[in-house]
């Protein structure tokens, strides 16, 4: 594996699921919160954690189609970026939301494993003007950026 590619992955894990000096990582931002705290909306208008995990779980997925030049419309769920959930959904679609996000990051996790040094200076199949190491450092920063919002929003909960 190239030293650039282990990086990116080094980078993927981090900001997703190892030990990592910020604080907590996406992973750890959602662990043991219930279906109730994951819909808590911090105000009216405002993202709840619930549906920051499913964007999160998206954006993972569009990245991953991107490398891919896969078809769009195939993510699991209807639409795209940000999706709706309220506080009757229950406590399995809940799980079913981290399972979601789990499955997405290891797929996009094995999509990266198998890049190439000269796939990251290349733009996606897909086409686009961002190389693909900018679009999966990005992603990276995508999860540290929400992991953090989540822990406020849990701050904010808990006042």
């Amino acid at each position: 594996m190239a030293p650039e590619v282990a990086l990116l992955l080094r980078h993927l894990d981090e900001a997703f699921e190892k030990k990592a000096w910020h604080g907590p990582n996406m992973r750890g931002s959602v662990r043991g919160l219930n279906a109730a705290e994951a819909a808590w909306r911090p105000g009216p208008g405002r993202h709840n954690i619930w549906e920051i995990v499913l964007h999160v779980a998206y954006w993972k997925y569009a990245v991953r189609r991107r490398l891919s030049g896969g078809k769009r419309g195939s993510f699991h769920l209807k639409g795209s970026n940000w999706f709706a959930v309220g506080e009757a959904e229950g406590a399995a679609r809940w799980e079913d939301a981290v399972t979601l996000l789990v499955r997405e990051h290891a797929a996009l996790r094995r999509k990266v494993a198998a890049l190439t040094a000269k796939d990251l200076v290349r733009t996606p199949p897909s086409g686009g003007k961002v190389k693909v190491e900018t679009l999966v450092r990005g992603i990276v920063l995508h999860d540290i950026y929400h992991a953090g919002q989540i822990q406020l929003i849990k701050r904010l909960q808990r006042k």
